[in-house]
Formats: structure tokens, C-alpha cells, sequence
């Protein structure tokens, strides 16, 4: 069994951390009844022996003793991390995981990665080795921030780096939270392009969630409840805040966060139960990145809340896979079956068999376009141990030129701030950086925007087959 390690950067890295370890730790518990370490287990957490004078020995199998996250987490400001050594996930982690600093990086790209990332380089590098030698066959490394501050887009971008010199094998997998137009953070269209010009370099697979579509799915989840189409939202639930109802002007951090932590818990689901038809991390990567730079993968996810947070009766499997292609189940502003898809996984978790897997596809196939040299460049997992309080649920992974528009939007924010050199003096006069970085990473980001609308033009361009001998005069 393979083991993957959390890296949660930031505070948006860390709040998502967070709920992805309580619904891990949910999860398992509802699977694992007798309180056996067993390899599910050993895929995210280590069993250590807390008692005193055993050293903090691991426990290899048998009972479970003391679990801990095979985690690192890194941020600038200490409150987030502080809260969860307050809070009830607080024996999940031990000191030596944490990294933090008292003043933050004020939402400057430069002042987390060029700061604080050689200053905090060792720190990392060893905290990294440390948890790596911790497992016996380490096979991904998740990357969870924000691209809109200065802790997550400029030292979550760091540690990137930093895993591709040390760790040049093992996959590295992000989940970047790109800000919304209105963000509260004026400097966020420079954090995220800077960001983005490394995500595009050092990562092997990003998914790009947009805080937007967070809240428009977490509010039309309230305004269905509210006149009664998906049931009532219970109270305390992860959909809603912790005082268990949104106020007004009240953003619903703790439901968007269970999203994404949602996602990752159908992401990692193959490494950690049996299925039929499992599906391994890197084949992730090796089927639905084509080229190199074209590894941004849309995602999408029914359904969104767990039965823990809304009585309501599981969606019909067939309705399940048109929801998933459908734009109001996308983590990002997109519609995919507007666009072209380049390849396409589908990971389905349940009392699913292949048969429906195969017939949904063939049902869906005629309404997607996809590239006319990957006609059949479907990918799909079976995962036998569905979501807590379901029957079944999917993921779909698309490496689709639906993108482009949310890199479009970003490089047009970008300019609107760099043509005036609007609070660039904020950027150049740290250590190390230079004016060229902003060049470099616009042009980066041009050069992704071009290469998927080279795509987009052989939209319904269909390649004729091979040229055929001729048989007769």
C-alpha cells in the first residue's frame, strides 16, 4: 500500500486541511469498526505509541493506538494553526509538523516566497524528510493553498519547488483556491500569476477550485433547502456555518472548505479501499495530461454534501453522471461541454458495476467533444466503500479547455493593476525580487492561454484515418 503526505499551506491550506482530516478520520471510522491500523489507514495516517517510555514508537499493525496525520503544515500567521491545536484534531498532529511565523506576508507573493522561503528553507526541506522517511512507499505529496495571499501563493509555490528538487519522483499534486473578481485582497491578481507561472513549471497535476463557485454552490444548496426541493439542512452541519445557519453577508467558509475536502476524499479513494476497477495516482497523471503545462483539471462532484449535512434521498446513478458534467457542479466558473476535452476520468465510489459505468458513457459521449487524436480518452475507477451515508457517489477529473476563461479573466486583472505599476514598489523592494518576474510570469501565463486556444481551434475538425494502399489501377 502507497502512502501520500499532506502539505497545507496558508491559512486557506490549513482551514481546508483541517476538515479534510475530520471527514478522513469520519470516514474511517465508519469502515474501520473494530479500531484495527489496517493499510486503508496507513495510506494518511501513521499509529504511534504515545505511552511513556515506548519513544513514540510506530505501531505497524494491530489495534490503534494513536494516529497521526502524515501531514506538514506550514503558515505565516499562527491563528489557524493555533486553532487546531485548540481544537478537537489537536492529537492528530505533534509540534515538529508545524511551521509557523507571527507576522505573515501582509498578501505579498514576493514576501512568502522569497522571504520567507529562504528563510524557512531547512525547516521545510527537513520537516518534508522527516515525514517522508516515516512512510514505506511514498507515492504523492498533496499541496493544498490559495493563490490570492502571500503565505499560499508565494511560499505554497516555494515548497513546490522545494518537493521537485528533493523528491524529484514522487508526484506532486495541488489544489489551488483561485480568488474570485471581487476579492478583498486587492494585490491577488499579481499573487496569483506569479503563483501560476510555478504551478505551470513544478507540479504534476493542479485542480483550480474558484472561491465563487464555492459559494454559489453552497447557496443554491441553502435556497433548495429553503423551498424545499433537497430537504431540510441540518443543524450544526458542515454545509452551514458552525452556529448552523448563514447569516446575511456571512461567508460560509466551513461548507466551502467541506467541498474541497470532499473532493480529495473521492481523489484518494482508490489508494485507500479496494474496488473492482481501482485507479492509482498516477495513472491520474499519466492519462489525462497529454502535454506537459496542460495539467490543470477541472473537477466536479455529486453529490456536493454529505447525507451528515441534508436529509435528502441519494440522486438516481444516471442523474448522478449528467450532474457531473453538468456547469453547476463545476469547482470552477465552466462549462466543459461547451469546450474541448483533451481526456476525462471518472471515479465512482459504491454499489456501482462496470456495466453502468461503461452505459453512462455511452450515453453521455455523443454531447462532449473531445480532441480528434483522443476520441476514446476515458479514464474511470470503481471504489467499492462509498461517502458516508450514501449509496454511491462520483468525481470527474476533465482536462478540458474550459479553463482558459478563468486564465483569461486572471490575465486581465493583472493588467489592469501592472499597466498603471499600481503597488508594484510593495513586490521589488524584497530581496531577490525583480521587475522580470512579473514580465516572465505573464508571458507564462499567455503562452498556457495560447497553447489551449490552439486546442480549441480543431474544435469539430475530425482527422481523416491513414491513407490507404491502393488496390487496383
Amino acid at each position: 500500500m502507497t502512502q501520500s503526505i499532506v502539505v497545507q499551506v496558508g491559512q486557506c491550506g490549513n482551514q481546508i486541511g483541517c476538515r479534510f482530516w475530520d471527514l478522513a478520520l469520519r470516514e474511517h471510522a465508519s469502515v474501520n469498526k473494530k479500531g484495527i491500523y489496517d493499510d486503508a489507514l496507513c495510506s494518511f495516517f501513521r499509529n504511534v505509541d504515545t505511552r511513556a517510555g515506548s519513544g513514540g514508537a510506530e505501531i505497524q499493525k494491530g489495534k490503534i493506538c494513536s494516529l497521526k496525520a502524515r501531514a506538514v503544515l506550514i503558515d505565516m500567521e499562527e491563528g489557524v494553526v493555533k486553532e487546531m491545536l485548540q481544537g478537537p484534531l489537536r492529537d492528530l498532529f505533534d509540534t515538529k509538523q508545524f511551521i509557523t511565523d507571527v507576522s505573515g506576508s501582509g498578501n505579498n507573493w514576493a514576501v512568502g516566497n522569497r522571504l520567507y522561503g529562504s528563510l524557512y528553507r531547512e525547516q521545510i526541506v527537513e520537516n518534508l524528510r522527516r515525514t517522508a522517511e516515516q512512510c514505506d512507499c511514498l507515492q504523492c505529496f498533496f499541496v493544498i493553498h490559495s493563490m490570492g495571499g502571500g503565505t499560499g501563493s508565494g511560499l505554497g509555490t516555494f515548497v513546490l519547488n522545494v518537493l521537485e528538487e528533493e523528491f524529484p519522483e514522487v508526484y506532486r499534486f495541488v489544489t489551488s483556491v483561485y480568488p474570485s473578481a471581487e476579492d478583498d485582497v486587492i494585490t491577488s491578481p499579481y499573487n496569483s500569476v506569479l503563483a501560476m507561472r510555478e504551478l505551470t513549471e513544478h507540479a504534476d497535476c493542479v485542480l483550480p477550485i474558484e472561491n465563487q463557485s464555492l459559494v454559489d454552490i453552497v447557496n443554491k444548496i441553502h435556497q433548495m433547502a429553503a423551498c424545499g426541493k433537497l430537504g431540510s439542512v441540518k443543524q450544526n452541519s458542515l454545509v452551514t456555518s458552525s452556529k448552523g445557519g448563514l447569516k446575511e453577508n456571512e461567508k460560509p467558509f466551513d461548507a466551502m472548505n467541506n467541498i474541497v475536502a470532499n473532493l480529495l476524499l473521492n481523489l484518494t479513494s482508490s489508494a485507500r479501499f479496494e474496488g473492482s476497477l481501482n485507479m492509482d495516482l498516477n495513472e491520474i497523471s499519466m492519462n489525462l495530461v497529454p502535454f506537459p503545462q496542460l495539467h490543470y483539471l477541472t473537477s466536479s462532484l455529486t453529490p456536493l454534501y454529505t447525507l451528515a449535512d441534508v436529509n435528502v434521498p441519494s440522486r438516481r446513478l444516471d442523474q448522478m453522471f449528467s450532474d457531473a458534467f453538468s456547469k453547476d457542479h463545476q469547482l470552477i466558473h465552466a462549462d466543459p461541454k461547451h469546450s474541448l476535452y483533451l481526456a476525462c476520468a471518472l471515479m465512482v465510489r459504491g454499489n456501482v458495476q462496470i456495466s453502468d459505468l461503461r452505459r453512462n458513457i455511452e450515453r453521455l459521449k455523443p454531447s462532449l467533444q473531445f480532441v480528434s487524436w483522443n476520441q476514446e480518452g476515458w479514464k474511470t475507477g470503481l471504489c467499492s466503500v462509498p461517502p458516508v451515508g450514501h449509496s454511491h457517489s462520483l468525481l470527474a477529473l476533465a482536462n478540458n479547455t474550459c479553463v482558459k476563461p478563468t486564465f483569461i479573466d486572471l490575465r486581465d486583472r493583472f493588467n489592469k493593476l501592472y499597466k498603471k505599476k499600481a503597488h508594484l514598489h510593495h513586490y521589488l523592494q524584497v530581496d531577490g525580487m525583480e521587475q522580470g518576474c512579473f514580465t516572465e510570469a505573464i508571458s507564462s501565463l499567455s503562452s498556457l492561454i495560447e497553447e489551449y486556444s490552439q486546442l480549441d481551434a480543431t474544435k469539430g475538425i475530425q482527422s481523416p484515418g491513414p491513407p490507404r494502399l491502393n488496390i487496383a489501377l
